[in-house]
């Protein structure tokens, strides 16, 4: 069965007709060309998928694409402004929170979405957070450097 959605994405009003089955990640990255969220797991345990509907991150993995019928979407892509980087993307780049960067768009976003509720995070309250997003290259330790470094320079 097939279902008509429109949602949000990035700003940009879509519609697509879509299987019930559908997962939100194939349709995010298969048929609207988002390849920031990546699928890492199939299990919703690794984050690789992380975006934000209605301005709280979850597992796109973990939704069906006709959950999102008139929900605003935002995936790594979304978050840059006028051609720079958020601050947070930039803080991963400065602070070497990356390495192969597959994990990084989820971590990202996970992150964005604690900041919120804690603008100046510490080193625990940020490691409790991305309890729910794996990276099997970093020791995390340069991951949470550049979650707090990026928390400083949006609080300016």
């Amino acid at each position: 069965m097939k279902s008509q959605i429109s949602l949000q994405l990035n700003g940009d009003k879509v519609s697509a007709e879509v299987e019930s089955r559908t997962l939100l990640v194939e349709l995010i990255r298969q048929r609207l060309g988002k390849t920031g969220t990546h699928i890492g797991c199939d299990t919703s345990q690794c984050g690789a998928c992380v975006v934000h509907m209605n301005g709280r991150s979850v597992k796109s993995c973990t939704l069906l694409a006709v959950q999102a019928q008139g929900a605003d979407i935002v995936t790594i892509e979304g978050i840059a402004e006028n051609g720079e980087l958020h601050p947070m993307q930039q803080a991963f780049r400065e602070h070497h929170g990356l390495q192969c960067g597959f994990c990084t768009p989820g971590m990202i976003m996970s992150a964005l979405d604690l900041l919120k509720l804690h603008p100046d995070p510490d080193d625990r309250e940020i490691r409790e957070w991305l309890e729910g997003n794996l990276c099997r290259c970093t020791g995390y330790q340069n991951i949470v450097r550049s979650i707090k470094a990026g928390a400083r320079a949006m609080r300016r």
